[in-house]
């Protein structure tokens, strides 16, 4: 059937639009209608207003056509009646927070109707109820019923601009004289009005509930928003550093569109590679992990190298400039002895015959034990020339390298040996045999564990000079000459003077103690 919507007049209902008492001064309605739906999933919403809204118009959401407008009657409440069929199954049901709003479809005036079956909510909230259907009895029965709190009637913007223009300011006017004072016992309802006029509002209207039933979270947000922003004011500088570089990296990011238009074409390959290059990565730093952690532990001492580093090159400066120095003195000495490493090269070429012998029999008398023999035989040699006793060591064998042992028919001077001197006096010869014979005994007494002085006052006499032996007391202070006891039990030491004569009997006397 035809619906047929009669209007007082256009500039009254905009200008009652405008104030947002549209539906208290801007229509009546008067609608012929019959019969009912005709199947499908049918919505039917009250409007505050549906000017120029007709059926066949398109029903939308999301920008996507869903259905069209059916039937627009008027309510006994003063509200438009609009039967929106939807037609896409994909769209429904409508659930109980659904909203519609009408808005303009063409320069024409043309509308259409585009609403949300429901509200956004965050993830784990239960959904509201469906929509409630009309009981039978009432008009619109078995229709799912939008109430007019669910939806909106902006008010058109030529007809804002009617406002301005005469007779349409001058019937504003009458209006707002005629019914003023009825407004002014009906606020509640101007609000809702207002309200359902201007979906911002509306809207508003829900943030603010919002904000007000979470004030405590929002105080507490405030505290916890001046303890972060608290460090941001001291580096405020760098912020607003940051946020300058920002906008120049942005520029040149801008600038080469083209290659990050290819870099992103080029980024879903990279991605595929990436997961098997990640997972090596991952088996590398299970592997690596060990190290490290030796590494950690060896870090404080490496620090310390490190740091000892830099003292020790500034301390080797002097120690390379020295050497810089040094090579230009022994490089041309190095050049210049090129020809005697070439020379030393041929002899270690032929030299090699006679190291490899030597190494051959140098290894045969490590494996065969020669090493072993020739150290016994030194040892052997060492302890069958020399002895021990209670007095000390002493050579049984010496060997004398001199010209006096090889033999000569005619005597050389120096080799002769006699017991008396065929030019010595009887009376010379006799002073030498006394004093041979009186160091004999002082040292016989020496050897039986007497002391010099001991030996020097048992055996009296003097000593001839250039013989040896133990002086009198007229030929050195015994006072220069001092027993010194030994370390070994029955053993003294005899220490000379530096006035007593180096004889031969002195020199045997040392030995014979040890000296």
């Amino acid at each position: 059937m035809r619906t047929q919507i009669v209007w007082w007049r256009r500039g009254a209902a905009g200008a009652a639009g405008a104030l947002g008492i549209a539906a208290l001064a801007a229509v009546v309605l008067l609608a012929t209608a019959a019969g009912g739906s005709g199947g499908g999933y049918t919505v039917r919403a009250i409007f505050d207003d549906a000017g120029n809204l007709i059926a066949g118009e398109d029903v939308l959401i999301d920008g996507v056509k869903a259905g069209t407008v059916g039937e627009v009657v008027a309510t006994p409440q003063a509200k438009a009646a609009v039967t929106l069929k939807i037609e896409n199954p994909s769209f429904t049901p409508f659930l109980a927070d659904a909203t519609c709003i009408i808005k303009i479809q063409s320069l024409i005036g043309e509308k259409n109707v585009d609403c949300l079956p429901t509200q956004v909510r965050p993830v784990g909230t239960s959904a509201p109820e469906p929509l409630p259907r009309i009981p039978n009895g009432q008009e619109g029965a078995g229709q799912y019923l939008m109430t007019v709190q669910h939806t909106s009637s902006p008010v058109d913007v030529d007809l804002l601009g009617d406002i301005t223009r005469l007779p349409e300011r001058q019937r504003l006017t009458i209006i707002l004289n005629e019914l003023g004072a009825g407004l002014a016992g009906r606020g509640s309802d101007l609000h809702e009005v207002v309200v359902r006029a201007d979906p911002a509002l509306r809207e508003l209207t829900r943030v603010t509930a919002i904000l007000a039933s979470e004030h405590k979270t929002l105080e507490q947000l405030a505290i916890d928003s001046d303890v972060a922003l608290a460090p941001l004011g001291k580096v405020k500088q760098q912020i607003s550093d940051w946020i300058f570089k920002s906008n120049v990296v942005a520029t040149a990011t801008a600038n080469h569109r083209g290659a990050l238009a290819q870099n992103l074409a080029l980024f879903p390959a990279f991605l595929r590679e990436l997961g098997p290059a990640m997972q090596r990565l991952g088996a590398l730093g299970e592997q690596i992990t060990p190290t490290f952690a030796s590494l950690g532990i060896a870090a404080p001492g490496l620090a310390k190298t490190f740091q000892s580093l830099g003292p020790f090159s500034v301390s080797s400066q002097k120690f390379f400039e020295s050497l810089g120095e040094s090579a230009k003195t022994t490089g041309p000495a190095l050049v210049a002895a090129q020809p005697f490493f070439k020379r030393f090269q041929t002899l270690g070429a032929a030299g090699k015959p006679f190291a490899d012998n030597a190494s051959a029999l140098v290894t045969s008398a490590r494996d065969t034990g020669g090493v072993e023999r020739l150290v016994d035989s030194i040892f052997n040699g060492a302890g069958a020339t020399n002895g021990y006793d209670a007095l000390g060591h002493f050579l049984r064998a010496m060997v004398v390298v001199n010209t006096c042992l090889s033999y000569a028919i005619v005597s050389s001077p120096g080799c002769t040996g006699r017991f008396s001197s065929g030019g010595a006096t009887k009376a010379s010869a006799a002073r030498s045999s006394a004093t041979t014979e009186l160091v004999m005994q002082r040292t016989l007494a020496v050897l039986r564990g007497a002391s010099p002085a001991q030996a020097i006052a048992e055996y009296p006499g003097v000593v001839l000079p250039g013989s040896g032996g133990f002086p009198t007391p007229a030929e050195g202070s015994l006072a220069s000459t001092q027993p010194v006891g030994g370390s070994s039990g029955a053993t003294t030491y005899y220490t000379t003077s530096a006035r007593e004569s180096p004889g031969a009997s002195g020199l045997l006397l040392n030995y014979l103690l040890g000296n």
